[in-house]
């Protein structure tokens, strides 16, 4: 798809970015808040965070906020505490883009070490399904909000709990959205599924593969626009492949 955002396509939208330390996460929070939005940065690493933070004041986006929090381990409580926080700080939440993951490790199903398989679907799945939960009360404060999925398909051998985790969050995203599209104030939940893109995950994922010859995330943030737009209000469900 080709799609042209104005300057101001997100003023004064408050948007929550996980994974937004790195790679897809971390350009999409850069966009949302060159494009007007005031951006929750969230992440394990504050270290890394902070940096995200810098570069978008550099660029004179609205003032972001830092969150960081740790997937792993986080209990339901925590998702609770930092709901909390949002709700104290801003009131309300116009966009949730669910995007951090984990890889774990390549391996026969037989062979597969269990904590790793804890892990990844503790990362990949049940803290978007924790951190979905707790914000649900602050997205419908908002006029149009709109949650945004991250996808992957990798069903084949080897795989292992990364592709199972992520056939599991694209089915959670589906039950999600139907759910919510009958709500008198629709959350409209839509998914983007990309390719090739220069991140840590698919670099380590395709370590064979010449960094230069993958496009940068910065190539499919017109997608991550869109979806978090008002543009794409009447989208329910869509996954967008790239």
């Amino acid at each position: 798809m080709s799609y042209s955002a104005n300057k101001d396509l997100l003023k004064d939208q408050i948007i929550l970015v996980t994974g937004a330390s790195d790679g897809i996460g971390k350009a999409a929070a850069k966009n949302y808040a060159a494009h007007g939005a005031t951006v929750i940065l969230v992440a394990k690493n504050q270290q890394s965070l902070d940096a995200v933070y810098d570069e978008i004041e550099a660029a004179g986006g609205p003032q972001p906020a830092v969150l960081a929090i740790d997937f792993e381990t986080a209990s339901p409580e925590s998702y609770e505490n930092l709901a909390a926080l949002v709700d104290n700080e801003f009131g309300r939440l116009d966009g949730l883009l669910l995007n951090a993951g984990w890889l774990g490790h390549s391996a026969p199903v037989a062979q597969y070490d269990i904590e790793s398989w804890f892990k990844v679907m503790q990362i990949n799945l049940n803290a978007p399904f924790l951190l979905t939960r707790a914000l649900l009360p602050l997205l419908n404060k908002s006029a149009a909000a709109s949650i945004v999925f991250t996808l992957d398909e990798k069903d084949s051998a080897y795989w292992g709990a990364y592709g199972v985790s992520k056939s599991a969050l694209s089915s959670f995203m589906k039950i999600l959205a139907d759910e919510l599209e009958s709500e008198s104030n629709p959350i409209r939940v839509n998914a983007i599924k990309p390719d090739k893109v220069r991140t840590k995950l698919y670099m380590r994922a395709y370590p064979g593969q010449d960094p230069n010859e993958i496009p940068q995330a910065d190539s499919i943030m017109e997608q991550y626009l869109y979806l978090m737009a008002a543009d794409s209000r009447d989208s329910h469900g869509l996954i967008i492949n790239l």
